[in-house]
């Protein structure tokens, strides 16, 4: 029987492809999760510090500024600024979670915000955790960084239990997956916003005014539908829309293809620079003849926004985040 210690794990540059969106273990006939292993081994070559160049500043300022992008704590809530969003240890129903990217990226940033406009258009009692508010630690697992992620994970609940937060509403999938099926017991419910707003629109509670004239095909986040079968809130609240025509693309729901921005390769290149799935997506959409792909992940919006540049289709589709559309109606 081979030990341990009989052999020894030699690092290779493939080990970083794997985005972790868990297509694997829905395709294999004994339900093998093969992405876990690939996170098992990230993690011994983390341990023994073999961590890939472009990791070790996003591990860094995750430890040190609560976020992976190498910005400041204090400039976290940034992004509601002016919106006079109150924090949720004040009383609240609702905790809004912005994901890092929504936080401090300026391209992503308009999706909270639109949150907060479509929460009030529901007369929806909500708030944030304001700078206390960090990462979740999805991706930081992802990398095979265990050590942080239990740090992280461990503080947020602490932060969460002082805040007298109950029900927290995500603005990622990877947030929502993280905190929904990796937190363990904790003492509140989480809801990634498309569950939370086609509720809303079910209960009549939001309506929608205006109308967006547009055929809209959508782009299932891996961390959204793939991992937690979360597929028909987002596409009842595209339907729900006045003006759109809403269509399918091919490969949908549990088909659907990876952005390639999850497992830590929002910061890695990968190895095979040739094949972009991103570029593939937009091909596929395109094909259905929609001037719109919606999506409701901010690692989706980059991606495949990013894709739309590189193919040079900027004048046949636009990549907008479902709460971006619903915003424009309200």
């Amino acid at each position: 029987m081979l030990r341990g210690e009989d052999f020894e794990l030699v690092a290779r540059d493939e080990l970083w492809d794997c985005t972790t969106c868990s297509t694997c273990g829905l395709r294999c006939p004994k339900g093998v999760k093969a992405y876990d292993l690939i996170i098992g081994l990230r993690g011994q070559w983390i341990e023994s510090g073999k961590i890939p160049t472009t990791l070790r500043a996003p591990l860094t300022a995750t430890l040190n500024q609560g976020n992976p992008l190498v910005l400041p704590r204090e400039d976290r809530s940034l992004w509601a600024d002016g919106l006079n969003v109150k924090n949720v240890a004040d009383g609240a129903a609702i905790a809004l979670f912005t994901c890092c990217e929504n936080a401090y990226d300026p391209r992503v940033q308009p999706m909270p915000r639109a949150l907060v406009n479509v929460f009030r258009a529901a007369n929806v009692d909500f708030g944030t955790l304001g700078l206390e508010e960090q990462c979740c630690g999805s991706e930081i697992r992802r990398i095979g960084e265990s050590g942080l992620f239990e740090y992280l994970r461990d503080d947020n609940i602490e932060k969460f239990k002082a805040a007298g937060v109950k029900k927290m509403v995500t603005t990622s999938p990877h947030c929502y997956n993280v905190y929904h099926n990796e937190y363990g017991k904790h003492e509140f419910q989480v809801e990634h916003y498309t569950q939370t707003v086609a509720q809303l629109i079910a209960a009549g509670k939001l309506k929608f005014g205006k109308k967006f004239k547009a055929t809209v095909t959508y782009q299932d986040p891996c961390f959204l539908g793939k991992q937690n079968g979360v597929y028909d809130e987002p596409r009842a609240i595209l339907k729900a829309i006045p003006g759109v025509k809403f269509v399918d693309m091919d490969r949908a729901r549990e088909r659907s293809v990876c952005c390639e921005g999850g497992g830590g390769r929002m910061w890695l290149e990968g190895t095979n620079t040739k094949v972009r799935l991103a570029n593939d997506r937009i091909a596929q959409a395109l094909e259905t003849g929609a001037s719109v792909l919606a999506t409701a992940c901010p690692f989706c919006f980059l991606t495949l926004s990013d894709a739309v540049i590189a193919t040079g289709n900027e004048e046949k589709i636009k990549v907008m985040d479902i709460l971006q559309i619903a915003n424009q109606v309200l």
